[in-house]
């Protein structure tokens, strides 16, 4: 539930640290209470969420620190009167009969750290697609502030932001949330206001724009099975603490893309193999592929798998429009229950894998998660499947190609390089849409070497066949 990490020795520069609240003349500085929901007392103990985009835009180090840094503060602080549960603070009652709450109160605020990359990170490199070395990322996003004891109460942070000057080459901004405040929906919905913000100077404009507020209003997820209070029962039982995340990770990340026609080869090859199977998307093909190349280089990456061993294939799925009634678009929290599909190894790494991943993850979409009636069916039971894959061949994924970040423009066009750095704790894969090939997919991926080298051999190797 804390950011315990360990320090990173290929630290960048440390230039200044602040925080920046909401404006006090906004408007918007009452104070803001949301409890939690269901759909957000699942992630209390989930690890941080750590994001990175990165800008191609060659400036100096005096640009940097007396025109953009101020203009950042400012716009942040514009778009944290709309976003004020972000510069707020989860707060954990140690009461038994207490109940876990995000509050905002006017002065709370998000802090901001600004660096400059030390000459031994390289801009090129790190917004590659071959295998850099993970540990390097870590140097361009902050730990969350520590959680604070007060009498009954943990309060703990949910927002830090931090801001790196390549001198030169370009800027990283990197985002450390506390899960518990929101899902990626909201999270890229908060970047992609901060950034238009940005560009457009303030947020009047943005406002006539996009005619977005968030929705706060608790009252829109209906719980009359009170799943509510059986998330709380169970969470409550887990002891506070964070593993710290040790260096060195011994991973490497890569990116791998699946341009439009390689998508539709492999959704030709499943049915010219399976005629009859549905829900063929490109989240389903994708995600089955990944899945098997996966399987099929386990060996070769020196992993002994038992043949009869169980794989779990996981993933978020938004529940805004899943539910009854439908829950606003633009509600601000965390609204997302979970798919799975469960297969043996032997199935998978066979020469008929990526065709059963493929047939079990459409199933599940197609039955369960794209289905109402069963959708909210297993509420109930998903931390604790969740729960009983922990420790197991579990695979997931991290974002959607849904919430698009290469669409963040600061001012300086679209990303070069958007990277999950917190696949790193988790083995699973992020997803997004390409930013150089229209219909593409880009996948992210944290590994040791050896495993990532066996993958990359199999992945190629599928698409050519």
């Amino acid at each position: 539930m804390t950011d315990c990490m360990a320090v990173n020795p290929k630290s960048a520069t440390i230039l200044d640290h602040c925080f920046v609240a909401p404006p006090p003349d906004g408007g918007a500085v009452a104070e803001q209470t949301l409890p939690l929901t269901f759909f957000d007392i699942g992630w209390i103990h989930f690890h941080p969420i750590q994001r990175l985009l990165f800008y191609q835009f060659p400036c100096s180090n005096k640009h940097f620190l007396e025109i953009l840094v101020p203009s950042f503060k400012k716009s942040l602080s514009q778009t944290l009167k709309h976003f004020l549960p972000l510069s707020g603070n989860l707060i954990y009652p140690l009461s038994p009969s207490g109940w876990p709450e995000i509050r905002y109160l006017p002065g709370n605020s998000v802090s901001v750290t600004i660096a400059e990359s030390n000459e031994a990170h390289d801009f090129n490199y790190l917004t590659g697609n071959h295998p850099r070395e993970a540990d390097e990322f870590y140097a361009f996003f902050p730990n969350l502030p520590p959680p604070r004891d007060e009498p009954g109460f943990k309060i703990i942070p949910l927002l830090a932001v931090q801001i790196t000057l390549f001198p030169g080459a370009g800027i990283c901004i990197g985002f450390n949330n506390n899960h518990t405040v929101g899902d990626a929906s909201s999270i890229v919905g908060f970047i992609k206001a901060w950034s238009s913000i940005t560009k457009l100077g303030n947020d009047d404009e943005f406002l006539s724009a996009t005619h977005s507020f968030p929705v706060y209003d608790r009252s829109v997820v209906k719980d009359p099975s009170g799943l509510a209070n059986i998330y709380w029962n169970h969470v409550k039982q887990v002891k506070i603490e964070s593993k710290p995340l040790n260096f060195p990770t011994n991973k490497v990340r890569a990116t791998y893309i699946l341009q439009k026609n390689d998508i539709q080869n492999l959704r030709n090859l499943i049915q010219a193999k399976k005629p009859n199977l549905i829900h063929l998307s490109s989240f389903t093909i994708t995600s089955a592929y990944v899945w098997s190349c996966l399987a099929k280089s386990s060996a070769d990456s020196g992993e002994e798998v038992d043949d009869n061993e169980p794989e779990c294939f996981g993933f978020a799925v938004d529940a805004r429009q899943r539910v009854d009634p439908p829950i606003p678009a633009a509600y601000f929290g965390n609204c997302v229950g979970m798919g799975v599909a469960e297969s043996t190894h032997a199935e998978l790494k066979g020469d008929d894998g990526f065709w059963i991943a493929a047939e079990l993850i459409g199933e599940v979409i197609s039955k369960k998660v794209n289905n109402k009636e069963e959708f909210m069916k297993d509420a109930e039971e998903w931390l604790s499947k969740f729960g009983a894959m922990v420790g197991k061949r579990l695979f997931s994924v991290a974002g959607s190609p849904k919430f698009d970040l290469y669409e963040a423009d600061f001012g300086w066009g679209k990303p070069n390089k958007y990277e999950s750095v917190s696949i790193d704790r988790d083995g699973s894969m992020s997803l997004c849409k390409s930013r150089e090939f229209e219909g593409g997919l880009e996948i992210g991926l944290s590994f040791p070497k050896k495993k990532m080298d066996a993958f990359a051999g199999v992945f190629s190797t599928g698409l050519n066949i």
